[in-house]
């Protein structure tokens, strides 16, 4: 899973992938200062690989990883060379979602490059920025695409959903607000990576004595998740300064930490959570002595597809799937014992896989 991180300078963006990632991003207290694209890769905490690796002394435990792609904030014009211009988005071109850092604090020691705290305005501001940059993708689409068009059917309705789309950007909407036609339409719609057809989690930046009742006597974080909520994006509640501390603990001291905070989880966790609903996602497991790891597959996956996640030739010769839940491979110590109770099944092809399946597949190429 990749993630893109955007939001206007100032709002804590870098402050968050620093913590995030621990990648040491450079972050100042003025525009601009994130020149180059940070890349950070973090593994996503899960209690039961700990668990089922501890259980089988695995040599190795590998978790499910995220990769995060900081850029430059963005500011008003910045597609007409305001700023740094929009020169890095094409950085984030091919993430999965994007995190769209919002103020939603006062602080008169930082900056805001707008003078005023006001998050529906930072959240248009950064919407107008991607829709200017996706008009210039679509115009180099039509561009190219009209060429053979008059000769070429499928080239000519492609063309046609191009200006459909153009026109769709050109009013202030998201590409993500275009309704296709049929599949065809999706899958080409889908092919383009455009930045407003991306799901959306806004992490709603706070002060401290905002995070434990999670932003609810907030203004500015109410009126991001009324905004949300007409949008089908993901908000969850941060304060990057915390996070930048908890990032500097042991899983220890950051337990006790975050109680004394009032919190059950950190942002970190609280991103994960939300990534992996907006787009559909949960982990499978496999285990024993060599590695313990977790595989992130789409809902709904089937087991030769959740198969082929380890490697094509499981997918190809498919045979069957061991499947037990981890919380049961956890009480009955071995798959063995679990096997004993009747609580392993032997699924086939048809097997829509759930999220902590331990699974052994059974395969002959």
């Amino acid at each position: 899973m990749k993630l893109g991180i955007v939001g206007l300078p100032n709002v804590g963006k870098s402050t968050l992938f620093n913590s995030l990632t621990k990648a040491g991003a450079e972050s100042a207290n003025y525009p601009f200062c994130t020149i180059d694209p940070n890349v950070g890769i973090v593994p996503v905490p899960d209690e039961r690989l700990k668990q089922l690796g501890d259980m089988y002394h695995s040599k190795k435990v590998t978790p499910a990883v995220i990769e995060f792609v900081d850029i430059a904030g963005l500011v008003k014009g910045a597609s007409k060379g305001e700023g740094l211009g929009n020169q890095f988005l094409s950085n984030i071109r091919e993430v999965d979602a994007i995190v769209h850092v919002v103020r939603c604090f006062e602080d008169s020691n930082v900056v805001h490059v707008d003078g005023t705290v006001d998050p529906l305005r930072d959240i248009e501001t950064i919407n107008l920025e991607l829709i200017f940059s996706d008009l210039e993708i679509l115009e180099r689409r039509i561009a190219k695409t009209s060429k053979g068009a008059k000769m070429d059917k499928v080239l000519a309705k492609e063309l046609a959903l191009l200006e459909k789309v153009k026109i769709h950007l050109e009013d202030g909407n998201l590409a993500s607000t275009f309704e296709a036609q049929d599949d065809e339409e999706l899958a080409l719609l889908s092919s383009y990576n455009l930045l407003t057809y991306k799901p959306v989690i806004f992490a709603t930046n706070v002060a401290e004595e905002d995070l434990a009742n999670d932003g609810a006597d907030n203004a500015g974080v109410k009126a991001v998740r009324e905004f949300a909520a007409g949008s089908g994006s993901e908000v969850f509640v941060i304060c990057a300064q915390i996070e930048q501390e908890i990032a500097e603990l042991d899983e220890e001291e950051k337990s006790m930490f975050l109680e004394d905070l009032g919190l059950s989880e950190s942002g970190l966790e609280k991103l994960i959570r939300a990534s992996y609903h907006i787009l559909g996602l949960h982990s499978f497991l496999t285990a024993g002595e060599d590695e313990t790891r977790a595989w992130t597959i789409k809902l709904g996956t089937k087991a030769p597809q959740a198969a082929g996640k380890i490697h094509t030739d499981f997918e190809r010769g498919f045979i069957k799937a061991e499947v037990v839940n981890y919380k049961d491979l956890l009480t009955y110590g071995s798959l063995a014992a679990a096997r004993e109770k009747g609580l392993v099944g032997m699924e086939g092809k048809e097997y829509v896989v759930k999220d902590g399946d331990v699974i052994v597949f059974r395969f002959n190429v």
